[in-house]
C-alpha cells in the first residue's frame, strides 16, 4: 500500500510517535524487570510506593496510577505481599481500608533495579538542551490536559501543587518558585512526580494554569 500523499492530522502523527517511544519504554521496563524476578506490573507498584509515605496506597489508587484494572493491580499486589516486597496495613483514619506500603525487602530490590539509562532515556539524551525544556513543558501541558479530564488521576506535577508560584521573578531563567524550598526555579526543573507535591483543589489550579501559561 502506498503511502497517502496528504499525511493524516498533526495530532494523530505526534501519536504514533509516542507510542513508538513508549514502545522503547516498554522494553526498558521489562528488561530491568526481568532481572529482579518481577513483572513490569509488580516493578510499577513498587516504583510507585516507593515515592510515597510510611501509609502507603489504596489498592484502587494504585491500579488507577498504572492504569490498570482493580483486579490485575491486586493480583501484582498479593504477589508482591507473597515475596514480602510490601505489605498491607490498616489505613490511618479507616481500619477497614487496606493500604499498601513497601517493604525494605522491596526498597532493596528497587535499588537493585538500579536506575540505568535505558533506550527511551538515551533518546531524550540526543536531543540539545533547548528541545528537552520544550519537550518537558510540552509534556507537563498534555499531563495537566490528561488529569483535568479526569483521564488519569491529580499527578505530582508543579503545576498542580499548592506550593507553586508560576512567573513571580523577573529573571527569564528562573521566573518560577517553590514555596516549600522557598526557592526560585526554572523550566528545566519543572517536576513530574515531586515527593513534597501538596495538591491544590480545582480553582488554584486553573488560576495557577493561567498564570505558568507556557509562551
Amino acid at each position: 500500500m502506498e503511502t497517502p500523499k496528504n499525511p493524516l492530522s498533526i495530532n494523530y502523527r505526534i501519536r504514533e510517535g509516542l507510542s513508538r517511544v513508549g514502545m522503547a519504554m516498554r522494553i526498558d521496563e521489562w528488561n530491568k524487570a526481568k532481572a529482579t524476578g518481577l513483572n513490569p506490573t509488580q516493578l510499577a507498584i513498587l516504583t510507585l510506593l516507593e515515592g510515597r509515605d510510611e501509609d502507603g496506597l489504596g489498592v484502587k489508587e494504585i491500579a488507577a496510577h498504572l492504569g490498570v484494572s482493580q483486579p490485575t493491580a491486586t493480583d501484582s499486589i498479593n504477589a508482591l505481599e507473597r515475596k514480602q516486597l510490601i505489605e498491607k496495613r490498616q489505613g490511618p483514619n479507616d481500619k477497614r481500608a487496606v493500604r499498601v506500603a513497601l517493604t525494605d525487602e522491596g526498597l532493596s530490590v528497587l535499588k537493585e533495579a538500579g536506575d540505568e539509562n535505558g533506550l527511551a532515556e538515551q533518546a531524550v539524551g540526543s536531543l540539545d538542551a533547548d528541545t528537552q525544556e520544550t519537550l518537558l513543558v510540552s509534556l507537563v501541558t498534555m499531563i495537566r490536559q490528561l488529569q483535568e479530564a479526569g483521564a488519569i488521576p491529580v499527578q505530582r506535577i508543579c503545576v498542580s501543587c499548592q506550593y507553586f508560584a508560576p512567573n513571580v521573578h523577573p529573571d527569564p531563567a528562573r521566573p518560577h518558585h517553590c514555596k516549600f524550598v522557598d526557592e526560585a526555579f526554572g523550566q528545566r526543573e519543572l517536576r513530574i512526580d515531586c515527593r513534597d507535591h501538596l495538591e491544590a483543589d480545582p480553582a488554584f489550579r486553573a488560576a495557577t494554569w493561567n498564570a505558568f501559561q507556557p509562551g
